[in-house]
């Protein structure tokens, strides 16, 4: 639309997705800026020196999800509006993205032309879920407004199977022996241990297990 200047920044831990977006979004009428950051650190630099409007944000992020990076700016830059731009299809991380202060949530495995209308949209105060995101909020009985209105989610926080895995980071089993109980790959533990990092919104296995606990995940 005329009249917009959109500023964006792409918060990636791969520079090949920066790169790709970058070249995707430049070329796009009335988004005058595109920066790109692999970290919470490189996040939260750009922004002190660069008027950015709406932020892409992956969840998978190192040292700091980018579930936490999200609330973060929007304790320092309220005004910033944020997308999700990840890989995560589970209604749980999609819920908990939105409370820390999405806008909205796109699918990287969606047509790009969606990230686009994204931006647009929560640049003019709008919420933006992609179709495959509204998709997965239908499969899980909730509507997308009860998602934005925050309303509590009666699914449980995580699978059977990451609770398998939990229980099983309780005994200090190895990623490699926890596979080998579960029949899986390590690569596999490895990606339901960060799965159920990012859900808990823990940092460490010490603050896993205190939640876990806390919440009745696992028994002392």
């Amino acid at each position: 639309m005329k009249g917009e200047n959109i500023r964006v920044l792409i918060v990636d831990d791969h520079q090949l997705m920066i790169e790709g977006l970058k070249a995707l979004l430049q070329d796009e009428e009335n988004i005058s800026f595109v920066a790109g950051a692999t970290s919470h650190q490189e996040t939260m630099a750009v922004l002190e020196q660069q008027n950015i409007d709406v932020i892409l944000m992956d969840i998978n992020m190192p040292e700091t999800s980018g579930i936490e990076i999200t609330k973060k700016v929007k304790e320092c830059y309220p005004d910033i509006k944020i997308v999700a731009l990840t890989m995560h299809d589970d209604i749980s991380v999609i819920s908990k993205m939105i409370r820390a202060g999405a806008s909205g949530y796109v699918m990287k495995k969606t047509n790009m032309h969606e990230v686009i209308d994204a931006v647009r949209t929560v640049h003019r105060s709008g919420k933006y879920l992609s179709a495959g995101a509204q998709n997965i909020i239908m499969d899980n009985l909730m509507s997308p407004e009860e998602l934005m209105d925050d309303k509590s989610n009666a699914k449980p926080l995580l699978s059977s199977r990451e609770m398998d895995v939990l229980k099983l980071i309780a005994t200090e089993l190895s990623n490699e022996q926890i596979g080998e109980k579960l029949f899986i790959s390590e690569r596999t533990v490895e990606v339901h241990r960060r799965n159920i990092f990012i859900k808990t919104g823990t940092k460490s296995v010490v603050g896993l297990m205190k939640f876990a606990i806390q919440e009745g995940l696992i028994s002392i």
